[in-house]
């Protein structure tokens, strides 16, 4: 079965050159150069990952990003030509998985490509037997085969990476998950000192929508210099 990938960024000798690496694997590539076009395609294709690049003619890549957040949960990595940290801490916050900055090697775009994939099919699997697939405790419902998170039977609308990194937080209940454990787990990535900036991102995210307080936890609880843990 053919993977589809999306990948918009308006100078074209970029989005060509990613065009080709992803081509050399496998993949089927529907490359745009503006946010509209490739609005567009995601409404009308079957896609399973999006490489966004940030600065885009007409809409921005943001934009994009919390458009596709509104119907799809595949992965989506984002291209910034910046390097400040609030580029990055917004398109995560937005619904991104996963950011690149330009330059950037395209066998690291290759890789970082294939551990979302890896990660997106792994907690979307339907494999895992009845018992394997469901995670429920204090109100708290998560269905592997769905994809889907109900919290006092309100559904939350999580991202792919959101839904990773609860569901192995709550698969550990009871023991704290180091960021590095936790990075490795879900995005299948080498851990480096910025990693758990990614992570922490995540997790505040993730306790915005589940109403959860960083002081007083119901659900998600920091321990510092070690990681986070979910009580039984």
């Amino acid at each position: 079965m053919s993977i589809n990938i999306l990948v918009v960024d308006d100078e074209q000798s970029i989005a060509d050159l990613i065009e080709v690496y992803l081509k050399n694997e496998g993949f089927t590539i529907y490359k745009f150069y503006n946010g509209q076009d490739a609005f567009r395609c995601v409404e009308s294709e079957q896609l399973e990952l999006a490489i966004l690049d940030v600065m885009l003619p007409d809409i921005d890549g943001f934009t994009l990003c919390q458009k596709i957040r509104e119907n799809h949960n595949f992965p989506v990595i984002m291209l910034t030509a910046k390097e400040e940290e609030i580029d990055k801490i917004t398109g995560l916050t937005l619904g991104a998985d996963d950011y690149i900055t330009k330059p950037f090697r395209p066998l690291e775009l290759v890789a970082r490509v294939k551990a979302q994939l890896r990660r997106f099919t792994k907690y979307n699997s339907a494999e895992p037997n009845q018992e394997e697939h469901l995670i429920a405790f204090s109100g708290l419902v998560l269905d592997m085969k769905t994809h889907e998170c109900t919290l006092n039977e309100k559904r939350l609308s999580l991202t792919p990476t959101e839904f990773s990194i609860l569901w192995v937080l709550c698969s550990n209940r009871g023991r704290v998950v180091s960021s590095e454990e936790l990075f490795h787990e879900v995005w299948g990535d080498k851990y480096f000192t910025n990693s758990n900036n990614t992570v922490m991102v995540h997790i505040r995210h993730l306790r915005e929508k589940m109403n959860d307080s960083a002081e007083h936890p119901k659900y998600i609880k920091t321990v510092w210099g070690v990681g986070y843990k979910i009580e039984k």
